[in-house]
């Protein structure tokens, strides 16, 4: 991934002046570009329009380098906060003014504050991190091998798609991949896991595909998205289990299975 994606949840960026809630928007940027979010104006455009009276007309800028991206905060009297979605509360403050703060996180959620009950709220999916292949670490000439899919074993995304490849791994047999309903409910035991969403699954689902594993859409014709759905899940699951990139001891990353059977299919695991 040369670059980050920037999503904007259904409803998430406000409403002003009795208006329906926006669309969602996701924008991708590549190394060196730029894009600007606030309320917008005929004057001062946006890329990421956020409707809220609290929210300054140009409130910040994202910029994207090789292998991280910066926050700039363009208010005179409000912070913004940038959440860690996968670490254990981990945030940054990033104060009025603050030009080009550097965010380490791989993936954040960026909170504006409003005079509203709920805040204004969206997600940046940062640059690859790259990881050393362990075996090439003491070489002491030439350049080092990387690995060919920077997976982090402790986010979020891939504890969905261990959920993803568990049926087949248990099993080893060509069983139906779970749906996105059924994610939610195999991870909801998980400590990091009790509030996921349907649609925050569907995200991760859709950051494995395009951007950590780089599978390509589905020709599916006219039959629709629910179609281009599972071809997508088939694909991830069939690409991680190919290259071992989710193997059986990545199953002890999931939740106790309840139930008879499943106690059954863990005994026989």
């Amino acid at each position: 991934m040369s670059g980050v994606v920037i999503h904007l949840p259904q409803g998430s960026g406000g409403a002003e002046g009795g208006e329906p809630p926006g669309d969602a928007v996701t924008l991708r940027l590549g190394p060196g570009e730029v894009a600007r979010f606030g309320r917008g104006s005929a004057t001062v455009p946006v890329e990421l329009l956020l409707a809220d009276p609290a929210i300054s007309r140009l409130a910040g800028e994202i910029r994207v380098t090789h292998d991280h991206w910066q926050l700039t905060n363009y208010s005179t009297s409000h912070s913004y906060l940038v959440e860690n979605p996968e670490g254990a509360g981990e945030y940054l403050r990033i104060p009025p003014r603050r030009v080009g703060a550097p965010i380490p996180f791989e993936f954040s959620r960026v909170v504006l504050p409003t005079r509203s009950d709920a805040t204004i709220a969206f997600q940046v999916y940062a640059p690859d991190h790259v990881f050393l292949d362990p075996e090439a670490m003491d070489v002491p000439w030439g350049n080092s091998t990387v690995t060919a899919y920077s997976l982090d074993e402790t986010a979020t995304y891939f504890l969905v798609l261990v959920a993803l490849c568990e049926p087949r791994l248990r099993d080893q047999s060509r069983v139906a991949v779970p749906t996105t309903p059924q994610i939610v409910e195999r991870l909801r035991d998980h400590p990091a896991c009790g509030t996921l969403t349907a649609r925050a699954v569907s995200s991760h689902i859709d950051y494995l595909a395009e951007e950590k594993l780089r599978i390509a859409a589905p020709d599916t014709g006219e039959t629709g998205k629910a179609d281009r759905r599972n071809g997508k899940r088939e694909e991830i699951v069939g690409l991680a289990l190919r290259f071992g990139l989710v193997r059986e001891e990545h199953l002890a990353l999931l939740p106790p299975q309840t139930g008879a059977g499943g106690r059954e299919r863990q005994a026989g695991s």
